[in-house]
């Protein structure tokens, strides 16, 4: 809730605190998806930067970009991130991923096809946790959108 190099309580935290019931069941969920979930932080991070961009959430993506270079993904995937699964240089699994929240967002649905690439790799409890993270994440996007949360100072935003 408080930004560690600040100090200070970050703007979704703000603005949520005003349905404070809502707000501390709704950390509960958040807190496994971003600190107790199955998944391996880069892999998460491709997951939330995928959905964030698809909603154009801008908000979810500046704070993203931010923890996806702690955890490991480079300004380079980053910018991968936003041409999605097709571009040329994805590792198939890591496209996997990109393909896996597109259809979640416009399907609603992961294929068979990669469905069965993810469970090469993943776990039970990985591949549940994968389609919680997109639903949470599309969720918190949808509500920032709405509401109008705004970038933290020293935050950036998309891509010009």
């Amino acid at each position: 809730m408080v930004d560690q190099k600040t100090g200070r309580i970050i703007n979704i935290f703000k603005t949520l605190a005003k349905h404070e019931k809502l707000l501390k069941r709704w950390l509960v969920f958040a807190n496994h998806i971003l600190g107790k979930s199955s998944l391996p932080a880069r892999e998460r991070e491709i997951l939330i930067l995928r959905i964030g961009w698809l909603c154009q959430s801008e908000y979810e993506w500046g704070q993203h970009v931010k923890i996806g270079k702690e955890n490991g993904l480079t300004d380079s995937e980053i910018q991968g991130i936003i041409k999605g699964p097709d571009l040329n240089g994805w590792n198939r699994f890591d496209a996997t991923l990109l393909k896996a929240v597109d259809e979640l967002y416009y399907d609603s649905f992961i294929s068979d096809l990669t469905w069965k690439t993810l469970n090469e790799r993943y776990s039970t409890h990985q591949l549940l946790d994968l389609i919680f993270t997109v639903g949470q994440y599309n969720l918190v996007s949808m509500a920032l959108n709405t509401l109008g949360v705004q970038l933290e100072d020293g935050t950036k935003g998309f891509p010009k």
